[in-house]
């Protein structure tokens, strides 16, 4: 792979307009060699090197050569435990309010101003001068302008000052943001440590230092605790092998814990009702359940802190990568020499002299070691970093396995339902309204899941962060083809139950069908159901648990913090009404109503179903109603309430049209049509105009918007279109629709559930995709954990 490709993948795609522009570059040095070949086009031109149109990169290890911190040597047992309530010295080893440690301190380069770098030592070979002026900024000067093309070297050299000092700026702001950071979390540790000592050993007494300096002079003596105390020894001592003195640690005082408060954000509906209710109580606890939430939240936010510093390194060494292959890709075409001058300007400046990244992620190993892994290496690194996942072959053969047989199953039963007329037979029309619903239960969970590694599959091909955006733990997402698998699984499942219930005639004798077969549909939701809630680590369980997780949020939407994974689970729920009224008829067929021996029901004709046939097609809609109230209550935002009420037009024309469906009347007619136009235009603008961010005039990409993943334009009016026309299927119901040629009304229904089904599918990728171009735009790459303490009567953290 040539290194601008690789160089692209490498990137962290929420920071890729911060990197250095290797393309545009690219260019230049191109133009800049079609320029020599045109001078040289009488005479037979050099032989290019091998890689002129591009090297081959090298294995890109942005996080290579960082040392990691191996175990903790010192005192075990008892000591380390006891190390675990010493006072935190810090991150940066920086104290709260001293000066911040300049890079110029440190910076070869910051005593000499306005300096200037040389090609050769011999002034008439020289070709570049590089400076740099007080802010920073710097700037080369071309001494060879006046030759023929000079003019495009003026332009390379100035285009590459301008993305070097872009990155210098860019990486200069974020290495002191996480140096802020890593202050803020050594306070944060800091009170922790404290809240352990409150809460694990809250009687103990220390002796003072005094005290401990009088027994030191003893080579022998131990400082002693109270036999009151839990632990014999609180003090950790070390011993030095050169003095022969002790080094004594005083552990973090409890007395902070009086000027902070513990602030835990409620995750359960239980917390949430409480602090509704009772409101939050200024009186701290101090107990065992503040704490292990609080140990909770600061290894959180330290594996996130630790995400960050890596994504920092990364993006060093790939833009020092970068200005070297640039460079030498240049002097390759100009036979000059360059790269060693401004290769050497990079090394010397902030972005190639900084080691504080380095050493700084060295200091949270350590940390994070000691204090979340109990000491144990392996387990800490593990969790600063996850292995990154592998894709296994045995999926790809699996699932052309399975498509296969998916396959095969549809051809058999189109093959049977040929030889055997079943399409003209008496037994149609009751197999369509009693088996045919029950099926079409999979075939929908079965569509949306190749529509979704539809998505998957686009979204790493345009590189979308879409883990990143989901929320997964690092390695648990699923590719597309995992998901396609499970797919294939359920469409296998499906067809072969379906083949085994195209029996059209009952049994003369006992006047029945075989009750085995009729019970195989509700056999295949059972086991759907049962692999979804499988305890056992099978079939993807960390990806099945976060699914139920959302699914439990949604459903309890109102006290849930309403995050994007839960909303946009809701959205897609609100495409599968019909898949809940086919869950609707499991019940009442195999239930209250329905003979399934004989292939009978009288669901249609029962009171509670036709209620429960309109409250189970409002319930999604009503599940992203309730997130948006909420939501507006949290963040005070106006379009949350304005999107709250495009879902309850849509909860009005659903109930409207449902109702029309049952009773029929002029009235439900011009009401459900009345009410559908609103939620149709409500929906078709929020999708186009909020979504997708689409149909800006005044965007540089007219009508469309700013950034655009997909280079042909043309597909998103196109998009556009199609989501115009694919929520129009509700005038099926309306226009009273109920049979088409060859189609029975219950296949109908399912086909335009199908094509709802496609629609959101298409949603998915582009509002995902203007999420994405959202976080790229506010260079927003990683997520926000809350810390847990803040000082008391202050909403600010430490």
């Amino acid at each position: 792979m040539k290194f601008g490709k690789e160089y692209e993948t490498q990137m962290i795609q929420e920071w890729r307009e911060a990197y250095m522009d290797y393309r545009s570059l690219k260019a230049i040095v191109k133009q800049i060699l079609r320029h020599h070949q045109k001078k040289q086009q009488q005479q037979r031109p050099p032989p290019l090197p091998s890689q002129q149109n591009g090297e081959t990169a090298p294995s890109l290890q942005p996080n290579g050569g960082v040392n990691q911190v191996g175990e903790e040597t010192g005192p075990t047992g008892l000591s380390r435990t006891i190390s675990l309530y010493r006072a935190f010295s810090g991150l940066t080893n920086r104290s709260r309010g001293s000066p911040k440690k300049s890079h110029k301190q440190n910076n070869p380069l910051s005593s000499k101003r306005h300096h200037h770098y040389h090609l050769f030592d011999d002034d008439e070979d020289q070709v570049i001068l590089i400076n740099e002026d007080k802010t920073g900024t710097y700037t080369t000067t071309f001494l060879c302008s006046a030759e023929e093309g000079g003019d495009m070297d003026v332009q390379f050299f100035r285009r590459l000052d301008g993305e070097f000092n872009k990155v210098l700026r860019f990486y200069k702001q974020k290495v002191e943001s996480v140096m802020e950071e890593a202050d803020e979390l050594s306070r944060q540790l800091n009170v922790l440590i404290a809240l352990r000592v409150k809460v694990e050993n809250p009687n103990i007494v220390f002796p003072n230092i005094s005290a401990v300096s009088s027994a030191s002079s003893s080579p022998h003596s131990t400082p002693r605790t109270p036999a009151t105390s839990p632990l014999q020894v609180i003090k950790e001592v070390e011993q030095k092998e050169h003095k022969k003195d002790k080094k004594v640690y005083k552990p973090a005082p409890v007395e902070i814990l009086d000027h902070i408060k513990i602030k835990i954000e409620a995750e359960t509906p239980l917390q949430t009702l409480k602090s509704m209710i009772m409101g939050l109580t200024s009186q701290q606890n101090f107990s065992k359940v503040e704490l292990k939430g609080a140990e909770e939240l600061m290894s959180r936010a330290f594996v996130e802190f630790y995400q960050k510093l890596r994504f920092l390194k990364s993006y060093c060494f790939l833009n020092q990568l970068a200005f070297s292959k640039i460079l030498k890709k240049y002097d390759k075409t100009t036979s000059r020499n360059t790269s060693k001058p401004y290769l050497n300007t990079v090394d010397h400046s902030y972005l190639g002299s900084c080691d504080e990244v380095s050493r700084l992620m060295s200091r949270v190993e350590a940390t994070f070691i000691k204090h979340f892994a109990n000491g144990n290496h392996r387990d800490g690194m593990k969790s600063l970093r996850p292995k990154t996942k592998r894709e296994k072959h045995r999926v790809t053969y699996c699932l052309g396995f399975l498509s296969g047989c998916a396959a095969a199953l549809a051809i058999s039963i189109a093959v049977v339902v040929h030889i055997r007329g079943i399409a003209k037979s008496e037994g149609r029309h009751q197999y369509m309204e009693n088996i045919f619903p029950l099926y079409s239960l999979l075939g929908f969970v079965a569509v949306h899941l190749f529509m979704f590694a539809g998505n998957i599959y686009f979204w790493g091909r345009y590189r979308v962060n879409y883990p990143f955006i989901f929320g997964f733990e690092h390695g648990t997402d699923l590719g597309y083809r995992e998901v396609l698998l499970v797919g294939a699984g359920l469409a296998v499942l499906t067809f072969g139950g379906v083949l085994s219930n195209l029996d059209m005639e009952m049994d003369p004798r006992t006047k029945s069908f075989s009750v085995i077969t009729e019970l195989v549909p509700l056999a295949l939701l059972f086991c759907l159901l049962t692999v979804s809630f499988c305890p056992f680590d099978i079939i993807y369980r960390a990806s099945r648990y976060f699914f139920i997780g959302s699914v439990i949020r949604c459903v309890l939407s109102p006290l849930y913090k309403v995050i994007l994974p839960d909303f946009f689970l809701a959205d897609q729920l609100t495409s599968q009404v019909q898949a809940f009224r086919s869950l609707l008829f499991y019940v009442c067929y195999y239930g209250w109503a329905g003979d399934f021996k004989k292939r009978t029901h009288e669901c249609y004709e029962s009171d509670i179903y036709k209620k429960l046939y309109l409250v189970v097609a409002i319930v999604p809609y009503w599940f992203r109603f309730a997130q948006c109230v909420r939501r507006l209550v949290e963040e005070r935002d106006k379009n949350q309430g304005l999107n709250a009420l495009k879902y309850l037009s849509t909860i009005l024309a659903v109930a409207t049209r449902t109702i029309f469906e049952m009773q029929k009347g002029r009235y439900l007619l011009t009401v459900a049509v009345a009410t559908s136009t609103i939620a149709t235009l409500f929906n078709t603008y929020w999708d186009i105009f909020m979504d997708w961010g689409l149909m800006n005039p005044n965007s540089k990409n007219p009508w469309l918007r700013d950034k655009l993943l997909i280079p042909h334009k043309s597909t998103y009016f196109i998009v556009m279109v199609v989501n115009v026309v694919l929520r129009l299927a509700w005038m099926q119901t309306v226009l009273g629709i109920r049979e088409a040629p060859f189609l029975h009304k219950r296949a109908l229904v399912a086909v335009v559930a199908i094509l709802e089904i496609i629609r959101r599918g298409i949603w998915n990728f582009f509002r995902l995709e203007n999420e994405h171009l959202n976080n790229v735009g506010k260079y927003r790459a990683f997520k926000s954990v809350p810390l847990p303490f803040q000082e008391a009567g202050g909403n600010k953290s430490m």
